[in-house]
């Protein structure tokens, strides 16, 4: 990408969107579009077809997205894919019939099979069931992946997708229900502190295994790749190291301060009992995340702290 090149960051006040915004401009780039949602419903087809029409970015990250944890994906499963797949097809088919150079698409390791071999490689889409807890946010970014890959065997354009791991970072969501795990853990222990309380329960047994990865890492990943990245196949984004929930539980409560006890509500679900993803191809491409998880999640927490209205929604 020129540095003067015409780009839009699609949900660029969301996590992801945010950090892809800050590391263009760290790198020096100087023609950055947004819109928000009031500006732009990107549900709404007319609307995003009249924006490409007028615009003409030469270049789209396609970061904007319905998200939410495990509460979310099961209480709004016909919510998740319509808005999520209106979205993504509107912008997707839009940069195409405009001319866009190249578009990156953004989705998400659940894309995988519950039970896809560990670690996950890309190869491994599509292969058997998806996790039923968030099968509809699943089908909704295969959706969108395939479609880039079918207009680049189908119309010769350059659309990529990539495919993080769970993410965490500045922007994130804090809600006490409807947040991934790792901000609702830094919550729920910043509010044990606060209030005093002896205890902390957290749901499942703590067994799974979970990768994260530092959104401004993944960010720095995904203007990589649009420099240096061509091919139908989505591309990995994660560290590669994994942690049990147990482990996260007592990380956040040491990084917070918190020194009560950590209890276990079995009867709630535990998800996927382990999302490992193999982030040999990105090495191999020359990229390698910066951020370790115990500096990533004391970051985090800083921005919980100084977020106010994020941390009350």
């Amino acid at each position: 990408m020129e540095k003067s090149a015409k780009i839009y960051v699609a949900g660029h006040r969301g996590m992801v969107g945010s950090a892809i915004v800050r590391e263009l401009k760290k790198q020096g780039y100087t023609n950055i579009i947004t819109r928000t949602h009031s500006e732009l419903d990107l549900c709404n087809q007319c609307e995003v077809e009249r924006f490409f029409e007028e615009e003409k970015p030469e270049y789209v990250f396609l970061a904007a997205a319905k998200v939410g944890g495990i509460i979310a994906n099961q209480e709004a499963l016909a919510d998740f894919m319509y808005d999520n797949m209106m979205l993504e097809m509107n912008v997707i088919h839009s940069a195409w019939k405009n001319g866009c150079k190249k578009l990156e698409f953004l989705g998400s390791s659940c894309i995988y099979p519950k039970m896809a071999p560990q670690p996950m490689k890309e190869s491994c889409l599509l292969t058997s069931a998806l996790e039923p807890t968030n099968e509809a946010y699943a089908l909704a970014k295969i959706s969108g992946l395939k479609y880039c890959e079918y207009l680049n065997r189908q119309y010769g354009t350059d659309f990529i997708s990539v495919m993080p791991t769970n993410l965490y970072g500045p922007h994130d969501n804090y809600h006490p229900t409807h947040s991934h795990v790792l901000p609702a853990l830094i919550r729920r222990f910043h509010e044990a502190k606060e209030n005093k309380l002896s205890s902390v329960t957290c749901w499942g047994d703590g067994t799974p295994l979970r990768e994260f990865l530092y959104v401004d890492d993944l960010a720095n990943l995904c203007v990589f790749l649009m420099n240096h990245y061509s091919g139908n196949e989505t591309v990995n984004a994660g560290t590669g190291k994994e942690i049990s929930i147990k482990e996260l539980t007592e990380l956040v409560a040491k990084v917070i301060g918190y020194e009560g006890e950590i209890l276990w509500d079995t009867s709630k679900p535990n998800g996927t009992p382990r999302k490992l993803l193999d982030v040999s191809k990105a090495t191999k491409l020359g990229w390698t995340y910066q951020t370790e998880l115990e500096d990533g999640i004391r970051l985090a927490y800083h921005d919980f702290l100084n977020n106010p209205m994020r941390a009350e929604r």
